[in-house]
């Protein structure tokens, strides 16, 4: 891994831990206000596609119905979100090594840029990274290739000189589809087994391990 020369990282799940966020959100708009009875697994099984894409399956396809149930959603996530945001424990530490080895990074999300933008602020992290592509900035979303090429072109770097870090199957997907080296986010949402049936390049238990891995 020593001819990785970009970094780009997914945001909730693998460098701001919004789990309890998104789980209170989706309980709230899903099965309390759309009328679901569904577990938590269910709820959080399309997390890291855009929001929307989850609502229109759990409305069964209804338009009209999942553009208010995305608001719902988002109205009720905007409301917990300044209070509950935090970065994973040893993100910082593992941002500073990335930087002073004078490795580029940068953020590739599902998530809105405002909203993204505002937990990568609100956790301190926002400095490191020279650019955030957020779900309107781009067509294309995950598990599409087209952002993180995007990231790459940004960072000046080619996708097998970059690696895309992730907790979700959709985030290997994509890092994959577009010819980056792919690290699975042990600490964040999806289970193990999820994940290495994506076939990543390797999977890290921490960003401190990737680090590590990385040899900086």
């Amino acid at each position: 891994m020593n001819d990785i020369r970009g970094v780009l990282f997914d945001a909730d799940g693998t460098l701001i831990d919004t789990y309890d966020i998104i789980l209170t959100s989706m309980r709230y708009a899903v099965n309390d206000v759309l009328g679901c009875s569904l577990d938590d697994a269910e709820l959080m099984a399309g997390v890291g596609t855009p929001l929307y894409d989850q609502m229109l399956h759990f409305t069964g396809g209804d338009e009209t119905r999942a553009t208010e149930i995305t608001q719902i959603y988002r109205d009720h996530n905007d409301g917990v979100h300044d209070a509950r945001i935090r970065a994973f424990g040893d993100t910082k530490a593992a941002l500073e090594r990335f930087q002073a080895a004078g490795i580029p990074m940068g953020v590739v999300t599902s998530k809105r840029h405002a909203m993204a933008q505002r937990g990568l602020e609100m956790s301190g992290i926002a400095g490191y990274f020279q650019f955030l592509i957020g779900h309107d900035d781009w067509p294309e979303h995950k598990p599409a290739p087209g952002p993180i090429l995007r990231g790459c072109e940004l960072l000046g770097t080619a996708p097998e000189r970059s690696l895309y870090v992730g907790d979700s199957p959709f985030d290997i997907q994509a890092g994959n589809a577009a010819g980056c080296a792919t690290v699975a986010a042990l600490w964040g949402m999806f289970p193990r087994e999820a994940l290495a049936a994506e076939r990543p390049t390797f999977m890290c238990d921490s960003l401190t391990e990737l680090a590590d891995r990385l040899g900086i």
